[in-house]
């Protein structure tokens, strides 16, 4: 399975503002992406996308930034998945229109549907707060 990169920046974001961002203080753009190494016209795209989800607020002017609009806690990372990559099947075949010619006797199609609901599970346990303190954690052992 392949992470995009997309994804692999809004979650960086989310954390960044999760761990940095509380008490409704709102994040500039050029101070998260110092933090997280994610290229400024790249978040801006990501926080675009995620502002329209409902995930961040966002204020422009002098003193606006980003903030998150719910609860950390609240935010599953398959939902930040699905937000900035849609809903992608690990193989065609399990698209609702998803058509092969093998339906009828593949041995396959039924692993793969067990791969994908492992992974949705993994992935819909953890959340946003999750990753917060599981970045403080590490870095507290540096």
């Amino acid at each position: 399975m392949h992470v995009p990169i997309k994804v692999d920046y809004g979650v960086r974001a989310l954390v960044d503002l999760a761990m940095y961002g509380s008490d409704g203080k709102s994040l500039r753009s050029a101070e998260i992406s110092e933090r997280t190494a994610i290229p400024n016209a790249y978040l801006a795209q990501v926080l675009h996308c995620l502002k329209k989800a409902g995930l961040v607020k966002s204020t422009r002017g002098p003193h606006g930034g980003h903030e998150l609009a719910v609860d950390p806690d609240t935010i599953q990372i398959s939902s930040v998945m699905e937000v900035l990559d849609g809903k992608d099947n690990l193989i065609n075949c399990l698209d609702d229109d998803g058509f092969c010619v093998h339906s009828p006797y593949c041995a396959q199609k039924e692993i793969w549907m067990t791969v994908e609901d492992a992974i949705h599970g993994v992935l819909s346990a953890i959340t946003v707060s999750d990753l917060a303190r599981r970045t403080e954690f590490i870095k507290l052992q540096i």
